[in-house]
């Protein structure tokens, strides 16, 4: 089992910044990637960046140049800084882990960016 617990949901103004953290616990030695999601009401949830335990990197178009994930393996954490950011940008981020034929999920928190 793996434990993902986020942190670092808020409001902000359009144009500001926040930094989202995803702390992993449990059987993190198999987890393959790490990333972010993100469900906005009346959407599907939908893939916001992505990073590999190699390092390789996969962001959404909308948020590319604005977003940056990355990770601390000392820490078993990862981050996403999101910059610039947009009304549009509104939703309940989700951090997920991938092991092989596994997925899981953090409890979501949620990013609020008024106009």
């Amino acid at each position: 089992q793996v434990q993902l617990v986020e942190s670092g949901g808020g409001l902000v103004q359009a144009g500001g910044s926040l930094r989202l953290s995803c702390a992993a616990s449990g059987s993190i030695l198999s987890i393959k990637s790490m990333g972010w999601y993100r469900q906005a009401p009346g959407k599907q949830r939908e893939l916001v960046a992505a990073i590999t335990t190699g390092g390789t990197t996969n962001y959404a178009d909308s948020v590319k140049g604005r977003f940056t994930i990355s990770r601390d393996n000392a820490k078993n954490t990862v981050y996403l800084q999101m910059n610039s950011l947009k009304p549009e940008d509104t939703a309940v981020y989700y951090c997920n882990a991938q092991r092989p034929f596994l997925d899981y999920w953090g409890q979501g928190t949620q990013v609020t960016v008024s106009s």
